[in-house]
């Protein structure tokens, strides 16, 4: 099990020990996309859903659950979040909503999963909130986009 920390010497998963690691500035972007017909694209645009203001709502449930990640992630760490940002991009060439989420803390370790599940569960509220115009919604592509900080250092996706 060589190179993956989440396993012991025997091969059983557990948390991994940051409590030797520098405390260090990190952030984490990550990105997904929601396909949907022209047609739920203009309900969600222009705050006709039936349960409200679609994207507003959506940015909520992302920002809560980067705040939940290591309640929902078994080995992750709870961490000291000090920003989230949700950007949500409709866009017609998808046609769809494009999301993108930034997620910062000064810690032990990184934030990337914390990212990751914004955008998830930004995408899913999105599915939630029109799912009774269009059943076919399409979540993808939802990805690390870059991450800062920490041993390891930059990463940006190619």
């Amino acid at each position: 099990m060589s190179g993956l920390s989440h396993f012991d010497a025997t091969g059983r998963a557990h948390m991994v020990d940051v409590s030797g690691k520098d405390v260090t500035a990190r952030s984490a972007t990550a990105g997904g996309h929601i396909k949907m017909s022209p047609e739920t694209l203009a309900i969600v645009e222009d705050g006709s859903a039936r349960k409200g203001d679609v994207l507003g709502v959506a940015r909520l449930a992302g920002i809560m659950a980067a705040k939940k990640t290591s309640e929902l992630i078994p080995l992750c760490h709870p961490l000291p979040i000090s920003k989230v940002a949700i950007e949500l991009t409709p866009d017609a060439s998808l046609p769809g909503v494009r999301i993108t989420a930034t997620v910062k803390t000064t810690g032990q370790t990184g934030v990337e999963m914390e990212a990751l599940t914004a955008v998830s569960a930004t995408a899913l509220t999105i599915y939630d909130m029109v799912k009774a115009v269009e059943k076919s919604m399409v979540i993808s592509e939802i990805k690390l986009l870059r991450k800062e900080g920490g041993k390891s250092g930059l990463y940006e996706a190619t």
